[in-house]
């Protein structure tokens, strides 16, 4: 069983950054492809980036440029840079991990979930 936790959601102006931790237990994190979602009021959970265990990383147009995700294998934690945040951004942030192919960017794709982090960009 794997547990996830995510941190660093709060409030920011438009225009800023933040930084969203997710720490992972109870698995060989090295194993997993990570990814990271989003959900607004009203709206369905979407793809905002993932990185598989090779290393290789992928992104939703809407964050390509602007977000960065990256894995520290040794701290078992996966990490969302956020730069240049918009109202539009304003979301609950889960972390997530697929054990399987790591080929997917949907949330039946992952497996594992965390409980989510709020980050609210005023304008």
């Amino acid at each position: 069983q794997v547990q996830l936790v995510e941190s660093g959601g709060g409030l920011v102006q438009a225009g800023g950054s933040l930084r969203l931790s997710c720490a992972a237990s109870g698995g060989t994190f090295s194993r997993y492809h990570m990814g990271w979602f989003r959900q607004a009021p009203g709206k369905e959970r979407e793809f905002v980036a993932r990185i598989n265990r090779s290393g290789s990383t992928y992104y939703a147009d809407s964050v390509k440029g602007r977000f960065t995700i990256s894995r520290d294998n040794t701290k078992n934690t996966v990490y969302l840079q956020m730069n240049s945040l918009t109202p539009e951004d304003t979301a609950v942030y889960y972390c997530a991990a697929d054990i399987s192919v790591g080929v997917g960017s949907t949330p039946s794709d992952f497996h594992y979930w965390g409980q989510g982090t709020q980050v609210t960009v005023s304008s």
